[in-house]
């Protein structure tokens, strides 16, 4: 009797453990995938994984198109979480917390001067939500919208975003794609395209934020160093507008031609620097739209681990994080503190719009819009 009592126990036991739910499997960069499972203006939201044989791994949330965990190795091997980000997708809300973290901005990246813009005679109002200025177009920029998912497997992803005609002001209906892929040498490749049924402009980039010491907490972006392929910037008042001068970084702080440390001259008394804050400017690129020569190199020394960066744009906004306050907490409870981060954001010159002297960011029904970016990572 003892004997049998012992076995139904046990088998009680099993039966219970079989159906006790399988420990969740987390992300190599600690994300749990249910933590991005969510719903937003009706859509649903989640986390994509990418990865490859060298065991690369990326993260993308389609709430924003957001870059959210990138794992790379080392000098050493040891995989590091390279940029900014949250470890669930309500944190990206903007009711929470209105950061660009990894984000696919559009329709517009960067600002245009008092949001407003002619285009065909006609002036179009946008927000104003940075200095007077509409920035990343507007407080319902696309990094506050869902994506929806088109294709999705192991190694790429493919976003689409539909923007109606009027969307924060822009003119016309918009179709844009954002898709990500992961190569097997350790390169995210972005390609933006985008078609409209009436004349606009559209100017996307990826805002990643980028530490790759992977130790924000205690690593400032300032101990890394930076080269930027460009002998000229285009220099902004204390809005952060550009004024539609090109200007050399000659004999000035703004110099990364050759690699320099980022927090060499980054509080120097100049004027570019104080209007910014410390870096948020434009650099005008001398790769003339050949995305296969590097536009920007980011070098830490801490963990050896090298950026490069490739773009058909001809232009790179480089900003430093200079607003970083200590005010965001991001993932594992880490406190963004000032300059924690750097972004490196390949694009058309802000304000293009009013400034036709500048590469046009103009989109015309029957004409196709493109964009290419790589974000190469090796060791040094």
């Amino acid at each position: 009797m003892a004997k049998n009592i012992l076995k139904l126990a046990l088998a009680a036991a099993l039966v219970v453990a079989g159906c006790t739910p399988k420990s969740t499997v987390l992300t190599k960069s600690g994300l749990d995938p249910k933590d991005f499972e969510s719903e937003r203006n009706g859509k649903q939201t989640a986390l994509y994984t990418l990865t490859n044989e060298a065991g690369m791994e990326v993260c993308i949330t389609n709430f924003g198109g957001r870059l959210v965990s990138v794992m790379v190795p080392d000098r050493d091997g040891e995989f590091k979480d390279v940029i900014l980000g949250f470890d669930n997708v309500r944190d990206y809300f903007p009711e929470n917390n209105q950061t660009d973290f990894g984000a696919s901005i559009g329709r517009y990246a960067n600002r245009i001067k008092d949001g407003r813009f002619t285009l065909d005679g006609v002036e179009y109002q946008l927000p104003q939500n940075n200095y007077g200025h509409c920035l990343h177009g507007g407080p319902e920029g696309w990094q506050y919208q869902v994506y929806d998912v088109l294709e999705a497997d192991s190694s790429h992803l493919k976003l689409e975003m539909v923007s109606p005609d009027g969307d924060s002001g822009f003119p016309g209906k918009v179709t844009a794609h954002v898709t990500f892929t992961l190569t097997e040498d350790n390169k995210i490749d972005i390609r933006y395209d985008a078609v409209t049924d009436a004349p606009t402009i559209i100017n996307m980039t990826n805002h990643a934020y980028f530490n790759l010491s992977g130790d924000p907490a205690n690593h400032s972006i300032c101990e890394d160093s930076l080269r930027i392929n460009s002998v000229e910037f285009t220099p902004v008042d204390s809005t952060f507008m550009t004024s539609g001068e090109i200007v050399t970084v000659k004999g000035s702080p703004m110099d990364f031609y050759k690699m320099a440390l980022i927090g060499g001259r980054i509080d120097s008394d100049y004027d570019q620097l104080r209007n910014g804050k410390g870096y948020d400017h434009n650099w005008v690129l001398k790769t003339n739209g050949d995305d296969s020569v590097a536009a920007v190199e980011l070098y830490c020394p801490a963990t050896g681990i090298l950026l490069q960066e490739y773009t058909d744009e001809p232009g790179v906004q480089v900003y430093s994080g200079n607003f970083l306050d200590g005010t965001v907490t991001g993932k594992k409870g880490i406190v963004y503190g000032l300059r924690t981060a750097i972004c490196l954001e390949s694009q058309k010159y802000p304000d293009t719009p009013n400034k036709p002297q500048w590469p046009s960011a103009v989109l015309r029904p029957g004409e196709t819009y493109r964009s290419h970016c790589v974000f190469a990572f090796s060791v040094r």
